[in-house]
């Protein structure tokens, strides 16, 4: 493995690590850089859920730290999340994803439009969504983000945040905390079945995970001193330019 390889994971990790923990949709630069130094997208797509689970290892123990994270609730919201990326990730072993990402496109673009014109919930929360008891339907959801999630996760930060602010009443600073709690729930479950379908590379992947931890720690400080305002305005930045990238007008995918 030479130094500039090592460079290109160690950078594309923080650069991911940063904006998975601030919003979402980061993931696109580090599959766009494992497939770059030659990994097929299904191996891409397992070897990325080793720095996916680094950097939420250390999103989570600072938001701990800092006791900005409902983790009961999280917990509960997070284990039909865990069944349904199990069920997602085996179908990502299988089946390409192309039609996926148009669709994500549409979907996010309308999530930034409510991002913007209807900041309030997103800012302040709602008290009355959090102690409403969670719901069957609700549940489902979950499970359904769970089965995107373990598919191909990128993207599934905007899905979560939109859930946890618009669905259960968090303000986006404890959105932010319990959505890196989820993730992490099911994560490793996400890992081992690409690990039993020999499509992890392992140098790589921790790599990629060494730069994901510093990103996220940078990022995680951040969100605890900055204010729900300021996340917002990142995941806006960020949903715009994803959307871009998936519509073809932004290309973030580069050669050596």
């Amino acid at each position: 493995m030479s130094w500039l390889e090592i460079f290109i994971l160690i950078i594309s990790g923080m650069l991911v690590g940063f904006i998975n923990t601030l919003a979402g949709g980061g993931t696109v630069i580090s599959l766009s850089a494992l497939m770059m130094l030659g990994l097929p997208a299904n191996m891409a797509n397992g070897t990325n859920r080793i720095a996916v689970l680094i950097q939420t290892i250390t999103s989570v123990s600072i938001f701990r730290h800092h006791h900005m994270l409902d983790t009961k609730k999280g917990i509960r919201l997070g284990i039909p999340v865990i069944v349904g990326s199990i069920l997602g990730a085996e179908g990502a072993t299988r089946i390409p994803a192309p039609v996926f990402e148009n669709v994500i496109g549409v979907v996010i673009l309308t999530m930034a439009a409510f991002v913007i014109y209807k900041p309030q919930q997103w800012v302040h929360g709602n008290i009355h969504l959090q102690q409403k008891k969670t719901g069957v339907l609700k549940y489902l959801m979950f499970f359904a983000l769970g089965l995107y999630g373990g598919f191909l996760h990128v993207g599934i930060g905007y899905f979560l945040l939109a859930a946890l602010v618009l669905g259960t009443g968090y303000d986006l600073v404890k959105a932010n905390a319990v959505k890196v709690l989820i993730v992490l729930m099911y994560a490793p479950f996400t890992l081992l079945v690409f690990i039993l379908n020999d499509e992890v590379h392992y140098q790589y992947g921790l790599l990629l995970g060494a730069g994901g931890f510093l990103g996220a720690f940078i990022a995680s400080k951040l969100s605890v001193k900055k204010s729900a305002g300021f996340i917002r305005w990142v995941m806006v930045a960020v949903i715009i330019l994803f959307s871009a990238h998936l519509f073809g007008l932004i290309d973030f995918h580069f050669e050596l």
